[in-house]
């Protein structure tokens, strides 16, 4: 579910996060003092190791010039993903002509880190380029050359960085939720590539993105696809989960499924139980599964004290954590990549969920001043204590041929 995001800070009182900071490991001269292997003062990416998982963020491209945020982006994660600069619209805004210059530098960062990269996104119905919709609008673009660009913008990107991106989501958020079904009343494909293209656009998106990187993890990437419900015409996890079978059944090469995992606290929770059945039952049809956009926002009290904000941080911390024990129970549970790592630059801030622009937010691991969370802790400790006999490491995976 990402969009363009702008930087907005989402303001906390002092009260609550001087109450809620303190029970958070910093980066104290007391906390440096500790044993070296107390987990508390190790990083989500070391800590990650022994379980052979890779953890990540999305990275604002434009935040980097910031020090501290570069600071804690090349250290903290393994992994990382391109928030913005992959997308159709910023790689060719106009056509023909590409600008590579932020998806390059966003390339530069990762390998000057060694950071393994989740390529995103190359087919999504959202953040497209004017031409490209106005194109078809108008009937300049029949569906026949429509067809050939989407097939020239797959191979082109991924071609440009062929070899260098550990897992692609090749096509993002194709299906229709549960509580917003098509006309017929039961889940199914949606957007701009369905409408125009028919279905067949999201075999012919895989088998683009394999000839051109026969090397890269191909991943189908949605949201709301974290638990099972009944398995009914309204399940979109059911859909997607057929959809893959599917797929595979005819030889398409989907190597993985990305649930993007953007939890509200206001919802009621998952259980890591949910979350790691999920996982295996995608595992079981043959494909890699990863958490590949989480976080937790919170619908905003009017009055911000300790009282207000800290139970809504405490359930976040739950959430984060219930999603990297069902990650932990899963051995293709590949990577848990957060979708930003603090609230200053959280896509949350902009975004109306119902109730206005700004008022779900908070979303994040770290506050706005790169303070970490009781969210940053949970997860420092579930992946500290988890362990054998059910937690096991990960069972290493290879693009489909």
């Amino acid at each position: 579910m990402s969009r363009t995001r702008t930087r907005a800070a989402s303001a906390l009182g002092g009260l609550a996060l001087a109450a809620v900071t303190a029970l958070v490991a910093t980066s104290s001269p007391a906390v440096a003092r500790r044993p070296p292997s107390d987990p508390s003062t190790q990083t989500l990416a070391t800590l990650a190791d022994r379980h052979h998982l890779a953890v990540g963020t999305a990275i604002d491209v434009g935040a980097l010039s910031d020090p501290t945020y570069r600071s804690i982006a090349s250290t903290e994660f393994s992994t990382v993903t391109p928030e913005n600069v992959m997308k159709w619209e910023a790689l060719e805004p106009t056509r023909g002509r590409y600008d590579w210059s932020a998806a390059d530098r966003f390339m530069r960062f990762a390998e000057a880190n060694d950071q393994q990269v989740r390529g995103h996104v190359l087919v999504w119905s959202n953040q497209l380029p004017g031409w490209l919709t106005e194109g078809v609008a108008d009937g300049s673009i029949d569906r026949t050359e429509l067809r050939a660009l989407l097939r020239k913008h797959v191979t082109d990107v991924v071609t440009r960085y062929k070899g260098r991106i550990w897992q692609w989501d090749v096509v993002n958020e194709a299906v229709e939720d549960g509580f917003d079904p098509g006309p017929d009343g039961v889940v199914g494909y949606k957007g701009f590539w369905y409408d125009n293209l028919g279905p067949g656009y999201v075999a012919d998106a895989f088998r683009w993105a394999r000839a051109a990187d026969p090397k890269a993890l191909l991943f189908y990437n949605d949201y709301n696809i974290d638990a099972f419900a009944d398995g009914g015409s309204l399940d979109k996890t059911q859909f997607v989960y057929d959809m893959v079978r599917d797929l595979k059944a005819r030889g398409v090469p989907v190597d993985g499924v990305g649930s993007q995992a953007h939890l509200s606290t206001r919802y009621p929770n998952y259980s890591s139980f949910q979350i790691a059945d999920a996982l295996n039952r995608f595992a079981g049809l043959g494909v890699a599964t990863a958490l590949t956009e989480v976080d937790v926002r919170n619908l905003l009290p009017e009055e911000r004290t300790g009282d207000t904000i800290n139970p809504l941080l405490q359930a976040q911390a739950f959430n984060y954590g219930a999603l990297m024990q069902g990650c932990l129970a899963s051995r293709k549970c590949i990577s848990y990549t957060v979708w930003g790592f603090d609230d200053g630059h959280s896509w949350t801030n902009d975004w109306d969920f119902g109730g206005g622009v700004g008022t779900e937010a908070l979303a994040a691991i770290y506050d706005e001043d790169y303070r970490p969370k009781p969210a940053y802790a949970q997860l420092q400790a579930d992946l500290a204590y988890a362990g054998p006999p059910m937690v096991l490491p990960r069972i290493p995976q290879k693009p489909a041929r």
